[in-house]
């Protein structure tokens, strides 16, 4: 984005995106280490980056801080887990909805305060974990599109002198766009408190589904044998 702005030079873009997929690859070797005695991952690279292309390795941080720099990497980071999780999701009640059909016309007693009270099936029984853990998904999703704006380019917090093109980087790392407010960008972490409310109810789910397998696996119950 620097290069195509011309707020440096394409040769000095060229050095640095070429700087950075080396120290990407040595990392990921297991031939470079992160030196822990840095103030931050972002000075680490930055250092790395100047030790192996000079001088240009310094511009790297031309209109942007390690203030939007973070904001930026613990949405990517979220966003990633997101989306892991939602797919493990899929996977379960792709689980349930297959035993559930196994299972539509097993009768067993439904339960209201560990009380016997009226007869279902035991598919209907699963299926209702799965319609929860839908509705799990919905949320994580919806937790998903709010946290998907690119705080890169807020710098500090006021944004920069330097004519970036803030919708570039953002469209360049899958955001749907850069933040509106740049305050708004590098302070705020609602998006967090939001997904974690989803995973806790995500978790309350697995929770009870689980509980229910403990209960029936009791010589009290004797409804399932786990292996």
């Amino acid at each position: 984005m620097l290069g195509a702005c011309g707020i440096i030079s394409r040769e000095d873009a060229d050095a640095i995106r070429a700087g950075l997929t080396g120290i990407m690859e040595d990392l990921a070797s297991g031939s470079l280490a992160v030196d822990t005695t840095a103030e931050d991952i972002h000075t680490f690279v930055e250092m790395e980056l100047t030790k192996r292309i000079g001088d240009a390795g310094k511009r790297l941080h031309t209109a942007r801080s390690r203030n939007d720099q973070v904001a930026t990497d613990l949405r990517l980071y979220l966003r990633g887990q997101i989306d892991e999780t939602i797919g493990l999701i899929h996977g379960v009640v792709a689980a349930l909805a297959e035993q559930g059909e196994k299972h539509a016309e097993d009768v067993m007693p439904g339960y209201t305060h560990l009380q016997r009270a009226q007869p279902v099936t035991l598919g209907h029984y699963l299926c209702a974990y799965a319609m929860m853990l839908v509705r799990d998904v919905g949320r994580l999703e919806d937790a998903r599109r709010r946290l998907n704006q690119c705080p890169l380019g807020a710098c500090a917090l006021a944004g920069t002198t330097f004519p970036s093109d803030r919708s570039m980087t953002a469209a360049a790392l899958g955001f749907d766009g850069p933040c509106l407010n740049s305050l708004d960008a590098v302070s705020d972490r609602d998006f967090c408190v939001e997904l974690m409310s989803a995973l806790s109810l995500l978790m309350a789910h697995l929770s009870r589904l689980s509980e229910e397998l403990v209960l029936w696996s009791s010589l009290e119950f004797r409804f399932v044998t786990l292996p």
